[in-house]
């Protein structure tokens, strides 16, 4: 009996968690969305967005509801090149969200496992999928590709979006790879407190570290005027409101995510992360009023099967090999 009891609320926790996680990042792409229509300065945004989930993390520890961190400057500074990825595929996605329709930047990520792919067989050590799964590439290229050409006008692709959902799908390739070993050696250490929430939080604080000279860099000198414009044509509060909900939902969202794929692993909780991008396509194309022609659904489509064959296939275990007598 209480095993079967201990069973049922553990699937009600999972079932919370991904209820969490859908919902965290819907309201996000729509508060993000809605932050970058107020105000042209998307590194700010991303920035904000960081800081939130920064102060959230500090309040955290500081009240003692969550145990703080107690790592050396050793694990910190093995956790820069996974908070730099973080910074350029969060400010990347902010920024091609920001230029263009929020259902064509999720179409173009549906692309991801070809960047991580690609970057799993070039860095070392080298991760080698099931040839299926690289079969399953094809028709998430394929895809993209489709989504990407209009009804009697052609191929017709904002360009300044998709490079930077590029740019955003090559850096979280690399975290991936590059964090992997990372994560595992932090939580593997007790006395460190690196449980998921942890580890995400602290990647989380560096990336805002590293976000902070890009708006130094792209925005600072017009950064006054152009919240000073917005705050005049919507509202301080509205401006201020639709970015601190978009930095708290973006921050739920991952460490709910971090949380999930630490109960589940990572094959279900990627063909989750799959289902997931259909949902933001479905409400951001209904709220923003987003084109979606019949090229576009039938490609976008494509790919998400594609991406989820690509899930199952690539974490797919080898068949054990029969002994000759």
């Amino acid at each position: 009996m209480a095993a079967a009891a201990g069973k049922k609320d553990s699937s009600i926790k999972l079932v919370l968690l991904v209820a969490a996680w859908y919902a965290g990042n819907t309201f996000y792409n729509v508060y993000n969305k809605k932050a970058s229509k107020m105000i042209h300065a998307h590194w700010f945004i991303a920035a904000a967005q960081l800081a939130v989930g920064m102060i959230w993390s500090i309040i955290m520890w500081a009240t003692g509801m969550r145990k703080a961190p107690n790592v050396t400057a050793a694990d910190i500074a093995a956790c820069i090149p996974i908070g730099l990825c973080m910074c350029i595929a969060h400010g990347g996605s902010v920024l091609a969200m920001g230029v263009g329709a929020v259902s064509f930047a999720q179409i173009v990520k549906a692309c991801e496992p070809v960047f991580a792919a690609i970057v799993g067989l070039l860095v070392p050590p080298a991760d080698v999928k099931a040839p299926l799964a690289y079969a399953m590439l094809i028709p998430i290229v394929g895809g993209v590709g489709l989504a990407c050409v209009k009804e009697g006008k052609g191929i017709d692709v904002n360009m300044e979006a998709f490079m930077y959902a590029s740019i955003a799908n090559l850096a979280a390739a690399f975290k991936g790879k590059l964090g992997g070993s990372v994560v595992k050696g932090l939580q593997g250490d007790k006395s460190k407190n690196m449980d998921s929430a942890n580890v995400y939080a602290v990647n989380n604080i560096i990336s805002f570290l590293f976000t902070v000279p890009m708006v130094v860099y792209s925005e600072l000198p017009t950064l006054k005027e152009d919240f000073n414009a917005a705050a005049e044509e919507h509202g301080f509060s509205a401006v201020l409101l639709n970015i601190a909900l978009s930095g708290f939902f973006f921050y739920v969202y991952n460490e709910v995510a971090f949380a999930f794929t630490a109960q589940v692993g990572a094959v279900t909780s990627s063909v989750l992360n799959t289902a997931k991008r259909v949902i933001i396509i479905v409400v951001s194309a209904i709220l923003f009023n987003e084109a979606m022609d019949r090229n576009t659904v039938i490609g976008s489509a494509i790919a998400i099967l594609g991406t989820f064959a690509y899930s199952l296939a690539s974490h797919s275990k080898p068949a054990a090999k029969k002994k000759t007598a």
